[in-house]
């Protein structure tokens, strides 16, 4: 416990400085900086290349902090006492004195805020005067981190601080609704759709690629691993990295599973490391079988299709 409190100490240090560190989530790492500060800010867009277009998720420790920026509505707290914290993302119409920087929302009037689950961010959290931009430490359009050697691996020295918390326990991005109005799901991630629509009574409609971006993971390239990736393929050339959603009896030395026995949580799990792998082991091509497009087999299939944009 010692240990974690001298290391929270160290990443508040370089926080309330304005610089962006690496902190852990049980979805991914994010590259966290001060959410009210329009220098710490513009640093994330500048060390992930990301444009300035697109938002970023602000994290929160209680729904308390939260009042001081957002405006709650029924829907928001049955979802909050169901799923928060977790790997759920909302958005919000932002209050008109929020102290929340402009370039967090690309001077819009709503907010995507979550609060995450990871026990050791969640005690940073609790020491900050202010809350947490933090979008996925990565490259812009790259594949998100989930452990810190990959920050390390994208960033090397530019990141002056990561709050090392182990790998990822869900392994890929949270679910995104908007609740400013009729709910609808913005990007799919590690919280399963039915799951929300049991908790709000109704069918729930997914806009995941809209004209205008809303709330982060909504390019259409994204995740990518930085090679040509096909999808649904049934048989693949040894020279090329193939991607199985369970073990085969007989193992070839290109093929990669996500699990072992076909376990979409597994499978997500383990989706980013490796598509990592196979990039850092020189293949120059993926094909992926088809995965199971049914719970989390949705997102792992909009992960795929968003990296064979490349």
């Amino acid at each position: 416990m010692k240990t974690y409190q001298s290391k929270i100490k160290k990443a508040k240090n370089y926080l309330d400085n304005h610089y962006c560190i690496g902190v852990p989530t049980e979805t991914v790492y994010g590259l966290a900086a001060n959410a009210y500060s329009n220098n710490a800010v513009k640093n994330i867009y500048k060390l992930k290349k990301r444009p300035k277009s697109n938002p970023l998720i602000v994290h929160y420790h209680s729904i308390k902090d939260l009042k001081k920026d957002c405006l709650l509505n029924d829907s928001f707290i049955k979802l909050y006492k169901k799923f928060s914290p977790g790997p759920i993302t909302y958005v919000l119409d932002l209050k008109r004195n929020s102290k929340i920087s402009k370039m967090v929302t690309n001077k819009k009037s709503n907010l995507a805020v979550r609060f995450p689950k990871h026990k050791i961010f969640r005690k940073l959290l609790k020491e900050l005067d202010y809350p947490i931009a933090a979008p996925s430490a990565n490259i812009s359009t790259k594949v998100s981190a989930v452990q810190s050697s990959d920050i390390v691996e994208d960033f090397g020295n530019k990141v002056k601080y990561i709050l090392d918390g182990g790998q990822c326990k869900i392994g890929i991005e949270s679910t995104i609704i908007d609740l400013r109005d009729k709910p609808k799901i913005l990007r799919l991630g590690g919280l399963e759709i039915s799951k929300i629509e049991k908790v709000l009574s109704k069918k729930i409609k997914i806009s995941i690629n809209p004209k205008k971006k809303i709330s982060p993971g909504q390019s259409k390239i994204h995740y990518s691993p930085g090679i040509p990736l096909k999808m649904n393929i049934k048989k693949t050339k040894i020279d090329e990295a193939y991607i199985l959603i369970k073990k085969r009896k007989n193992h070839l030395s290109n093929y990669f599973y996500l699990s072992k026995k076909g376990d979409l949580n597994e499978a997500t799990k383990n989706l980013y490391s490796c598509l990592r792998k196979i990039k850092n082991k020189g293949y120059k091509s993926i094909a992926v079988e088809k995965i199971p497009n049914v719970a989390l087999g949705k997102t792992i299939n909009d992960r795929l299709i968003r990296a064979s944009k490349f």
